[in-house]
C-alpha cells in the first residue's frame, strides 16, 4: 500500500492504495464516481474516459499512481452547481443517448476535442468520437451535438 495524491474534479486526495492498482477503481470504488464506466476492461470501448489535463485518457487498466500530480476532470466534474456542462446539455437536446453505456466516453471525447479545438470540422469531431464504441448507433446525434456547441465550420 502507498499513500498516494489525486486531483480529482477540483478537489485533492489523498488515497492509500496499491499503487498498480487502475484509476477506474479508485474512481467508482473510493470516490463513489461512477460515471466511467468498466466495459472491456482492454482501453478499447472508452467507456472508462475521464479527462486527464485536459486530455481524454482511458482509466481501466491505468495504474493510479501514473495519474498522481495530474488533473483528473470525471464526467461529474463537468457539472458546475445546478448547470450542466454546455456538451452535457446539447447531447439531452439531440436525444443522442439510448442505453447510455458509451455516453461517458462520448461526452469525454467530446469536451477534450472542443477544449482543444473549438471549431472542429465535421471530419475532427468523427475523429475523436470513433474511439468510443456504440452499440446503439446514434454517432450521427453525439456528431450532431457536438456541432451544436462548436464553432462547425
Amino acid at each position: 500500500m502507498k499513500t498516494i495524491s489525486l486531483q480529482i474534479n477540483g478537489k485533492k486526495h489523498q488515497v492509500e492504495v496499491e499503487p498498480e492498482e487502475p484509476l477506474l477503481y479508485i474512481l467508482r470504488e473510493e470516490f463513489q464516481l461512477s460515471g466511467a464506466k468498466f466495459g472491456c476492461g482492454l482501453q478499447q470501448c472508452a467507456a472508462c474516459l475521464v479527462l486527464v489535463d485536459n486530455s481524454a485518457q482511458y482509466t481501466c487498466v491505468s495504474p493510479c499512481e501514473n495519474f498522481e500530480g495530474k488533473t483528473i476532470e470525471t464526467i461529474e466534474g463537468l457539472r458546475k452547481g445546478d448547470k450542466l456542462h454546455p456538451i452535457q446539455k446539447a447531447f439531452i437536446e439531440v436525444q443522442a443517448a439510448q442505453c447510455g453505456y458509451c455516453l461517458n466516453g462520448m461526452i469525454i471525447s467530446a469536451v477534450a476535442l472542443l477544449r482543444e479545438n473549438p471549431n472542429p470540422t465535421e471530419e475532427e469531431i468523427k475523429a475523436s468520437l470513433h474511439k468510443v464504441i456504440c452499440r446503439c448507433g446514434t454517432h450521427s446525434r453525439f456528431v450532431k451535438a457536438v456541432k451544436n456547441v462548436s464553432g462547425y465550420r
